[in-house]
């Protein structure tokens, strides 16, 4: 079962900005209780669109320098890249149907 990519500082460029994918990037921390909530939807997710989108996740405590970059001011945020640039952002913890939502949107 395809799990999401663990996005790091060093990695981005290349996982999110490079990709001819859409990517989804879950923004969390392993304090952060509304993160935990949504964890496994976004876990289903990279299982159910492996084939049509990359579906990650960013520790922001470990990668500060990419969560400065895009503002990440609250956790969890989601954002949706695409061809490089941030498509759609949902911040807080919803249920999988809006993340999907959004998601499908720029399949």
């Amino acid at each position: 079962m395809p799990q999401p990519i663990h996005l790091t500082d060093d990695n981005f460029e290349n996982e999110v900005l490079k990709s001819n994918v859409p990517v989804l990037i879950d923004f969390w921390a392993t304090w952060c209780g509304p993160c935990r909530v949504i964890a496994p939807s976004i876990e289903e997710l990279a299982n159910e669109y492996s084939e049509r989108a990359k579906i990650t996740k960013l520790d922001v405590d470990n990668n500060q320098r990419t969560a400065m970059q895009y503002g990440i001011r609250s956790i969890p945020t989601i954002l949706i890249f695409k061809n490089g640039e941030v498509v759609d952002t949902i911040i807080g913890a919803v249920p999988k149907a809006k993340i999907e939502e959004a998601l499908r949107k720029h399949l």
